[in-house]
């Protein structure tokens, strides 16, 4: 097993897995950039070298800085988090052949399954069924291409994750527009610009299914998570199970998702993600080579600590679970992500010094967070702030638990989403289990006016 290793990330992942790390008895290594001085995680890692200005680019993203650092501390291995270079083919390599253990996939697989366009190949190839859409990623005949698959379509980057490079068009004449926006937007988030096309499925449910596998053959597929509550293809709620899913649907989305691994010979912690349509068929999206920012879900029901679970399969050791490929689980779970963000204000960025700070606790209640009262947010970054997670043994207890607990969560300062997320959990439709991509919007359309 490692004796050191740098998380080359920042805020609450990077938290996530110091405690992990603490737990293992494996010294840490937080890096941060200038304008992340007084971020928590360089408090709570055993060693802190910071890495550069604030822009992301010449921080968080730069291969060098980070390699540099590993090096200059001694880390044995380098926890990518996710976002940032976590699903970066060339950051994998580079930690390969500097002799420096990545907790992740291998650049092949990487690039054969974080590579939407090219996951889509091997997901058809292995049977799995796939939206209609391009073939490869779109670099000439856009409008023929488009026109071929019928709008509405989904422009996509293929090396991106997190909602960003995403955009719907429903005709034509948006297509050059829309077209030049995701591919700039893909450039500045993951560094490559390349998209690829596909059909858009009105309302489906978005399905996501958890794997691990490690260098033994061993591989598991965890309960599905839910993550349909969305906005601007952002993710808001997840849970696990779905309302939606039975036991034979989830043994079908399971062993999809095992296909797909077992077929990259993939080593590490990963995600594929499904559309869920309005009548239960299921289609591949993509996969995502990385940890995911709702595990906590999945963690919850299963009992499982899937940083852990990285870690072993990146030492070559066995996963803590070798008993099939259905890992059982027990009652519900609810993830909600609460971000600097003011819900009065259509969703504006909530920028300042956060004057107080009171989470929720008691039983079935976990926050994964980084800020602390007196935290002064940096506008560089993603603005979540928290994760406010549940469980209770069924998803009704667990609907009241999110209530109680959004109720319990105090802060001044700043503007938040936890406003949005009551809104949410008072919905008929939430507590009924009736979601679907567009629950947002309809839950935030202004209401009609009474006729007279």
């Amino acid at each position: 097993m490692f004796k050191k290793v740098l998380i080359a990330n920042r805020g609450e992942i990077a938290i996530r897995v110091i405690r992990t790390l603490r737990e293992m008895k494996i010294a840490s290594v937080a890096v941060y950039s200038q304008a992340d001085h007084s971020s928590l995680h360089v408090r709570l890692a055993d060693e802190a070298v910071c890495i550069g200005p604030a822009m992301a680019r010449e921080s968080y993203l730069s291969i060098p800085a980070i390699i540099s650092a590993a090096k200059i501390t001694g880390a044995d291995a380098i926890h990518p988090g996710y976002g940032f270079l976590s699903e970066n083919a060339e950051f994998s390599a580079a930690c390969r052949d500097n002799g420096i253990t990545f907790i992740g996939p291998s650049p092949k697989s990487i690039q054969q399954l974080g590579h939407k366009a090219e996951a889509r190949k091997m997901a058809v190839k292995a049977g799995i069924p796939v939206t209609p859409g391009t073939k490869d990623c779109v670099y000439k005949d856009a409008a023929a291409q488009a026109a071929k698959i019928g709008f509405p379509i989904m422009i996509k980057a293929a090396a991106g994750g997190g909602g960003k490079g995403i955009r719907i068009v429903r005709e034509a004449a948006q297509l050059e527009n829309e077209m030049n926006m995701a591919q700039s937007e893909s450039k500045a988030a993951f560094g490559n610009g390349d998209v690829y096309f596909e059909k858009y499925i009105e309302l489906p449910r978005h399905i996501e299914v958890q794997f691990a596998r490690d260098s033994h053959g061993n591989t598991i597929a965890f309960p599905e998570r839910d993550c349909s509550i969305q906005r601007r293809h952002q993710k808001l709620v997840e849970e696990s199970p779905s309302p939606a899913v039975n036991k034979k649907l989830r043994e079908s989305l399971e062993e999809a998702a095992v296909k797909l691994a077992e077929a990259a010979n993939y080593v590490g912690v990963g995600t594929v993600e499904f559309l869920l349509t309005q009548t239960g068929e299921f289609y591949f999206m993509e996969v995502n080579t990385r940890l995911q920012v709702e595990h906590p879900v999945t963690e919850f029901i299963t009992g499982f600590d899937l940083v852990k679970e990285q870690f072993l399969a990146a030492a070559g050791e066995t996963l803590s679970f070798t008993g099939g490929h259905n890992v059982p689980y027990l009652g519900h779970s609810i993830e909600h992500r609460i971000n600097a963000e003011d819900y009065n204000r259509n969703f504006a960025p909530s920028v300042g010094r956060v004057e107080e700070w009171i989470v929720p606790g008691g039983p079935g209640v976990r926050i994964d967070t980084h800020v602390y009262a007196g935290y002064n947010l940096p506008v560089y970054y993603d603005s979540m702030l928290a994760k406010l997670i549940v469980w209770a043994p069924t998803r009704a207890l667990a609907v009241a638990r999110s209530r109680r607990a959004l109720e319990d969560f105090k802060v001044k300062g700043i503007h938040t989403t936890i406003n949005a997320h009551q809104l949410i959990v008072e919905s008929p439709d939430f507590q009924a289990g009736k979601t679907d991509t567009g629950f947002m919007e309809r839950l935030l359309a202004p209401a009609e006016p009474v006729k007279a």
